[in-house]
């Protein structure tokens, strides 16, 4: 790992430009006339493959094959190369993407930056574990990719400002993968609010999961320490994180529970449901001014992330974000109260009291909010056209850095004051010093 991991924008040839003299230079070598089947020049209804979008998948096991799947699915993008740390993922990823082709032209990584360094990628799917977001966007921004990235954007605060000023400075698209913001019941829903069918917004209350749901077995063999397994490359793994012995626990899913690389349902379903509350509040670009969190954490054993909490969140307009973690499922989501109702929101459903509201409309000359009914169709479109897509890099950094700061106050264990304007604690060094985390060398942002 001594190959810097900052590499500087390339002029790129476009897509079309870079097939057309690979056939011809192919033709040429050859001797031979090239014989193109119909799928390669957009016979029967397929997009010819001068018009995908090349794209890599950074992270195929568990979500990121999920998102994988869903590129596969667009006739415009063509996935050319994939990359994990442990073999298995990998080469099923490579088979699979293969298969859905009928060729044998997709390449497998273990290191990423193979990927990054290739000027014929377009774009990269970034589904690793969080820990490893902020060096991949940047390094993939820098290399003039487009990106899509899954929540949360960041493990830090400062992360997250240092990709906002990375994405925004080479110009990038990116998206991220809260996936509820092109769910049209949670936009509808924040219409509603915004257009004051509650009345005044006065509390939203969001349920979380209790405790963790572990993979791979009991708790006990997870968290016994063995030796790293064949094909995968543990090191890679645990990239700018502090090095830690192996133990099959800390890895793949389970991860979620380590908060060297996450904070558990706090920024795992957090930043999904948060974002939406403060997209219904009119705050996804700004955050609140105070938090005031309580909660426990397994201090025994391997698992060391939130296991219970009780968060407020306090806005500058006097609204309140209530966060709890809870077993009862009906109360996982989103529920925003006002003054003359309330209305709850999860996913693909609405419900409300009074029933009226969940079946208003909104006019034409009401707030109507960003409308994508479809989070990776959205990010391809914007690709194209240079837009802004549904969940870009400023609210996907706002809709972390809540759950970040909410961490903080339960790590510290009292309430805390926060600037979202400066997204500093005022005079308080200790909450700020952990705005950020050092990384292992040679990982940096």
């Amino acid at each position: 790992m001594n190959q810097s991991n900052e590499l500087k924008p390339k002029k790129r040839m476009s897509r079309r430009a870079f097939l057309s003299r690979t056939a011809v230079g192919a033709a040429a070598i050859t001797g031979f006339p090239m014989i193109v089947p119909a799928s390669a020049v957009g016979a029967s209804g397929t997009v010819p493959p001068s018009e995908r979008l090349t794209m890599a998948c950074i992270g195929v096991g568990g979500r990121g094959s999920s998102n994988m799947g869903a590129f596969l699915g667009l006739p415009d993008v063509q996935i050319v190369a994939v990359c994990d740390v442990d073999t298995h993922n990998r080469e099923k990823a490579r088979h699979g993407v293969n298969e859905r082709y009928g060729n044998e032209d997709c390449v497998a990584y273990n290191d990423f930056r193979e990927i990054i360094a290739r000027d014929d990628i377009d774009t990269v799917c970034i589904s690793t574990p969080d820990h490893w977001h902020s060096v991949m966007v940047a390094m993939a921004a820098r290399a003039g990719k487009d990106i899509f990235c899954e929540k949360p954007i960041s493990l830090t605060v400062a992360d997250g400002q240092d990709m906002c000023r990375v994405v925004r400075e080479y110009g990038r698209v990116l998206q991220t993968g809260t996936w509820r913001r092109s769910r049209p019941m949670c936009r509808i829903a924040c219409e509603m609010i915004r257009n004051g069918r509650i009345g005044e917004l006065k509390t939203i209350h969001i349920g979380l999961p209790i405790g963790y749901y572990i993979e791979g077995g009991e708790l006990a063999a997870l968290e016994k320490l063995q030796p790293v397994p064949e094909g995968l490359d543990y090191d890679m793994w645990l990239g700018p994180a502090p090095w830690a012995p192996y133990a099959p626990g800390r890895c793949h899913f389970n991860f979620r529970w380590i908060m060297d690389y996450s904070e558990g349902y706090i920024s795992d379903w957090g930043a999904h449901y948060y974002d939406i509350g403060q997209w219904g509040n009119g705050t996804d670009l700004t955050g609140p001014i105070s938090i005031e969190a309580t909660g426990k954490f397994p201090r025994t054993g391997l698992f060391d992330a939130p296991i219970e909490h009780e968060i407020t969140f306090t806005y500058k307009n006097g609204v309140k974000m209530l966060s709890t973690a809870t077993a009862d499922t009906s109360k996982w989501g989103m529920r925003f109260e006002g003054t003359e109702g309330e209305l709850y929101v999860e996913s693909d459903f609405i419900r409300s009291n009074p029933e009226s509201i969940s079946k208003s409309q909104i006019g034409p000359n009401e707030v109507h909010l960003y409308k994508s009914d479809d989070h990776p169709r959205n990010f391809i479109d914007c690709v194209k056209t240079r837009g802004e897509t549904a969940a870009p890099i400023e609210i996907a950094h706002r809709s972390a850095s809540i759950c970040h700061i909410a961490s903080i106050s339960l790590l510290l264990g009292r309430s805390l004051k926060w600037d979202p304007d400066t997204e500093r604690f005022p005079g308080d060094e200790e909450a700020n010093g952990m705005l950020s985390r050092s990384m292992r060398a040679p990982w940096r942002v």
